[in-house]
């Protein structure tokens, strides 16, 4: 299959060429996108069609030789080049094999089904190579030529997908729809052939977010929800057939049966599906459909969103032109493809989420398990809210470039806290509490969307139900389900904690006391700033000095931040390299996660001279040089989300200079195009958007406030629109990565922090730049 011009073959025609982009004028935003940035290492990006905030990803699901694993996370991994079939969900970057969703893996096949696909447990038969030459992946749009001869060519809406198969001549040509074949596995699962009306229903019963790793557990082998697809095909259905288990049915057109949720040998040969053939040589179009509510939910979101006439080139151009609507928010200038290319991508990656969950009706399955529409003046429920990672930078990009579906996003998570008896879970996935990860990002998330200017949700409403959260406890948490990775309490034993003032490391029921600590005191920070801009004084001091518990747990011995225990000793031996006490990082990474009282860190470590010292400490090794890519656990770890904000304390700590060349050395470095540009999980957004952030010279400051931080930027200029609200314009003049001045509406900016009210009000940022450093902003 000839590849088109796509971004990648772009990047590569231009960046030999070009220094800046004013060549390539007549390209749209999306032409800079390259899906397949972050397909390679730990990135765990996908590379298929899905539209902005889509419920629907159409995207491989590969294999490695055992039907019950993808070696990789979230379905793809761009050196894995085996594939079982394309899926219909998927998660971008979520940080765990093997992810979630992936929901009815659907494989084209060139051959005749002579057995149970479910009993080739090692995917030998039922499964086809590939190569990346055959492939191509563009916002909206994926194609991919199969080793076994068939081609395919798919774009997605929101809710469905449309797209041609292509069978080779001479040969059958199977489709094979793997219904119980989830990610994780399944609790059960129906298939349904029509051959008269050429159509296959069906759906699955599944859920178990991450649910083979060891720190979870059986507590997380469980489903939570249901997802329903409907496919409709322009071919004859010429032949059908079923299996479940290793029984293969000829003929057969009904078909239920579920995989489980184990792996390997406790799973393997499990499960049940259908197949459809077509008349050798055809080329079909199938169009397809899902919902999370019902079958009937399924058809309407088809019906809706492809009229009768529609193709795969009217579907993709209708959802390019919406992708291109999104990536013109932010509209930068100058700087080299390669630039150009990463940073549009970033922004691609950043507002795949959240994700829709409710039908074109509006009805969508509620933490209840019930249905339930959308609230008066909702547009929409969206999910899938990676909290821990997403509360420090992507939710700011998302409020700031989008505040209505922030805002919906908002009352999403309300709806669901009201449907899981008042408990705002930190990972939501479809209609599911997961439990993954520690601390409270929830309140951290809401209070940040209200402070940057969302109002189109129920805030009162979501503030009394944070506050509840944070100051009553419940009996949930004093229980080690899941622990230590998906701990059931959202505010893990939280009544000791309101009495000793952190969280003790051995009864705490939590996945490390210091970490639940800190975060709890960002959290609490964040709710108690919300509460401020409430008018509510009484719990604005309370939760504001709650915000200040992150001194219980640093030591002034070790100058660490590190584990108690009950009794009030420290927890020992300690070795800030270890995560004892931590979660997913060290005692080195976690000490600096004090966004919210940056100088009284450094007091604590012993004045900002010192705290500069150390920090310069952090980002290189003995002999000054950078150490930015994951140098070992006493250095800065960019892959993570706990140490993402250190590159920025250098401005509180009166040396703005070296955060100006901190960052840009990353943004330089770290981040490049091809499969492997991204750190490391993409964690549904964060490091795109991080990075988005970064390259435009701002940075969220604190959760729970809509004020930035200011760095150099990368490109010459860059123009911000949000869909509502008042425009940011951002130039440079003069070259180098330091700020030798900044001029905010023409006016001295003297500081490195930019107040809330610019956000509301808009404006310019005028900086000059200097090769070396500069005294602005000491």
């Amino acid at each position: 299959m000839r590849r088109p011009v796509t971004v990648a073959l772009a990047a590569a025609l231009f960046a030999s060429t070009l220094t800046t982009m004013s060549a390539a004028a007549d390209l749209s935003p999306a032409d800079f996108v390259d899906p397949l940035i972050g397909s390679a290492g730990d990135g765990n990006t996908y590379p298929g069609a899905t539209a902005p905030f889509g419920m629907l990803a159409w995207s491989p699901t590969s294999t490695r030789g055992d039907q019950t694993s993808t070696g990789a996370a979230n379905g793809y991994q761009y050196d894995t080049t085996r594939l079982r079939g394309f899926s219909l969900t998927h998660v971008n970057g979520a940080g765990c094999n093997p992810g979630a969703a992936g929901d009815v893996p659907i494989l084209p096949f060139a051959g005749d089904v002579t057995s149970s696909p479910t009993d080739d447990t090692t995917d030998a038969v039922y499964a086809s190579n590939f190569s990346h030459a055959d492939e191509a992946a563009t916002p909206g749009r994926y194609r991919l030529g199969l080793q076994n001869g068939v081609t395919t060519d798919f774009a997605a809406s929101e809710r469905t997908a449309i797209g041609t198969l292509a069978y080779p001549e001479g040969k059958p040509a199977s489709l094979l729809f793997r219904t119980s074949n989830s990610l994780n596995g399944s609790e059960d699962a129906e298939t349904h052939i029509d051959p008269a009306n050429r159509t296959v229903t069906g759906s699955v019963l599944t859920g178990a977010f991450c649910g083979r790793r060891a720190n979870g557990g059986v507590n997380n082998r469980k489903s939570y929800y249901r997802l329903y697809f409907t496919a409709r095909f322009d071919q004859p259905v010429t032949g059908a057939g079923t299996w479940k288990d290793a029984t293969l049915q000829p003929g057969g057109l009904d078909q239920t049966g579920g995989e489980g949720y184990a792996t390997g040998k406790d799973r393997a040969g499990r499960g049940s599906g259908g197949y459809v053939t077509f008349a050798p040589g055809s080329k079909v179009t199938m169009r397809i459909a899902i919902s999370y509510v019902s079958l009937e939910g399924a058809e309407r979101n088809l019906r809706a969103e492809q009229p009768a006439k529609s193709t795969v080139d009217s579907v993709a151009a209708k959802t390019k032109q919406v992708w291109n609507t999104e990536l013109s928010r932010v509209q930068v200038n100058g700087g080299t493809a390669g630039q150009r290319i990463v940073f549009t991508t970033a922004l691609y990656h950043s507002l795949q989420q959240p994700s829709l969950v409710s039908d074109v009706d509006g009805q969508y399955l509620g933490m209840d398990r019930k249905t339930h529409r959308v609230e008066p003046g909702q547009d929409a429920q969206y999910s899938n809210f990676s909290g821990w990672d997403q509360y420090r930078a992507q939710v700011q990009l998302l409020a700031l470039l989008e505040p209505r579906v922030a805002g919906n996003f908002a009352q999403s998570l309300f709806n669901y806290a009201k449907q899981n008896d008042g408990v705002w879970d930190r990972w939501v996935h479809v209609n599911g509490a997961t439990h993954v990860m520690t601390g409270d990002p929830s309140a951290a998330t809401i209070a940040t969307f209200y402070a940057m200017g969302v109002r189109n949700f129920d805030y009162r409403g979501a503030f009394d139900s944070l506050y509840r959260q944070a100051t009553v406890p419940r009996p949930e948490g004093l229980q080690d389900g899941g622990c230590p990775g998906q701990c059931v309490g959202q505010r893990p034993n939280l009544a000791q904690y309101l009495v000793s003032h952190y969280a003790p490391n051995d009864v705490c029921h939590c996945w490390g006391g210091a970490a639940e600590t800190l975060e709890d005191a960002v959290a609490d920070s964040a709710i108690g700033h919300f509460a401020e801009l409430l008018d509510r004084p009484r719990e604005a001091a309370e939760l504001r000095t709650r915000g200040a518990y992150w001194r219980n747990v640093f030591n002034p011995e070790t100058g660490y931040t590190q584990a108690r225990n009950l009794d009030g000793s420290w927890v020992t031996p300690f070795d800030p390299a270890s995560d004892r006490g931590f979660a997913q990082g060290s005692a080195a990474a976690y000490t600096w996660m004090v966004p919210q009282d940056v100088s009284g860190l450094a007091d604590a470590m012993g004045g900002k001279a010192t705290a500069v010292t150390r920090l310069d400490a952090f980002f290189h090794d003995a002999n000054g040089n950078w150490q930015l890519k994951g140098g070992g656990p006493l250095k800065y770890d960019p892959t993570n989300e706990p140490d993402i904000h250190a590159p920025w304390l250098y401005n509180e700590l009166g040396q703005p200079w070296k955060t100006q060349e901190t960052v840009r050395q990353l943004v330089n470095s770290v981040y490049t195009t091809g499969p492997s540009g991204l750190p490391g999980n993409d964690d549904l957004g964060t490091m795109s958007a991080w990075y988005v952030f970064a390259a435009l010279g701002i940075y969220p400051r604190t959760p729970g406030t809509g004020e930035l931080l200011l760095s150099s930027p990368l490109f010459p200029s860059a123009v911000v629109r949000p869909a509502a609200g008042a425009p940011i314009r951002i130039t440079t003049s003069g070259s180098g990565k330091y700020v030798a001045d900044v001029r905010r509406d023409r006016r001295p900016q003297a500081g490195w922090k930019l107040d809330a009210s610019f956000l509301r009000t808009g404006g310019t940022l005028d900086f000059r730049l200097s090769e070396t450093p500069t005294a602005w902003g000491t």
